[in-house]
This record gives C-alpha cells, structure tokens and sequence, in this order.
C-alpha cells in the first residue's frame, strides 16, 4: 500500500499511552496502533527499501530489568533501515538520523584514531559542519565529558573525540504535513543530508570485528 503519513489517531495513541503505560490500555487500542501507527511505518519502510535497504520495527515493549521506571510500553515507534537510516514517531512529532548510533570497542578505537588524524579527521570536521548549517544534529546517544584516555583534552576536535557513536539526526514537530506523504520527503531529505557523514564511517570505522 501507499504511504500517506500517520494520522491524527497516532498521535492520540501515543497521548494515551503516556497518560496510561498499563497493558489494559494496550489491549484497548492495539488496533488502533496497528492500523495507524504500525501500518503507515511498514509501508513508509517499504518505499524507502529500495535506496536505504530493508527496514526492521522496534518492538513496543520496554526492556524494564535494569529501569527503575516500569512501564511496559516505549511511548514511540522506531524502526531502523539496513544502510544506516533510523525514522520515529511520538506524540511529539517525527525524527529521523543516520549513522553509527553505537560503537563496539574496536570501531570507537577505530573512529577515535581517524578523528585525531587531521588527514582523516579534519573532513569529518568539514561534514559535520556541512550537515549542521542545514539543520541537522550531529551527536551521539552517548558521549564523554572529556577528551578520551590518550588524547589531548585541548585537542581541535575533541568534541568529536567524545562522542561514543556519531549520527546525524532531526526531529520535526506535529504540523498537518505529518499526515500527508510529506513524511516521507522529510525523511529521504534528511538521509540525502547525512550520507556523506555515513560514508566516512564506512570507510574509516566499518562494522565491528
């Protein structure tokens, strides 16, 4: 089927779980999550396999055994894309990134290194400049408060030292666009954007060992 946005009885699903993360609420409305959160992000996923490879969705259900907070239910959808990509939805509207959202050791040691190499590293300085004056973020989920254990804390890229991962990432929020094939465009932009800051982690950091 045809993507054509999410509807406004996603967001209002969304706006009930956060008032009610309970199962009874779940078991109320999974349909509703089905056919207007679920099925419009499989079918967005499907449009866009062809250019950003094949898309997974996230399971609702929080992982709750190391989390003093209980609630069973992730107030989100996301999904991720072979080739780097990652697209969510909230009530607060939609996001979409690219990158190496987690580092294993060997690719933090190997990003770590071709960031303090000015040959290597200040183009990925460049990128990331690029791709911020459009708009995008450029961060990490995770990241160190200083330069990391054998590099110079007054090094010029340290900021970029820090990260533990690199992604670049826009959220959006609720507009009438949302339920249109808008969406779409938005995220497709924001991918074109953050290509050539996924093509340098290809080249200098690659998958893990």
């Amino acid at each position: 089927m045809t993507f054509r946005g999410w509807p406004a009885e996603a967001l209002e699903f969304f706006d009930g779980l956060e008032a009610d993360n309970s199962r009874a609420y779940w078991q109320d409305h999974k349909a509703t999550y089905e056919s207007a959160v679920r099925g419009p992000m499989d079918e967005l996923l499907a449009e866009l396999r062809e250019e950003f490879g094949a898309g997974k969705v996230f399971r609702p259900y929080r992982d709750v055994r190391f989390s003093a907070d209980k609630s069973p239910y992730k107030t989100h959808i996301g999904a991720t894309l072979d080739k780097g990509g990652y697209v969510q939805l909230s009530s607060s509207g939609l996001g979409a990134g690219a990158g190496y959202w987690h580092m294993a050791p060997d690719q933090l040691d190997r990003f770590r290194r071709a960031v303090a190499d000015d040959a290597t590293g200040e183009p990925l300085a460049a990128l990331a400049a690029a791709v911020g004056s459009k708009g995008v973020e450029v961060t990490s989920i995770a990241s160190l408060k200083t330069a990391p254990r054998g590099f110079p804390k007054d090094h010029p890229r340290v900021e970029l030292l820090r990260h533990k991962g690199l992604a670049a990432y826009r959220s959006w929020p609720v507009a009438p666009w949302l339920g249109t094939r808008a969406a779409k465009n938005r995220v497709v932009e924001l991918l074109h954007a953050a290509q050539p800051l996924l093509d340098w982690l290809d080249v200098h950091v690659g998958p893990p060992d």
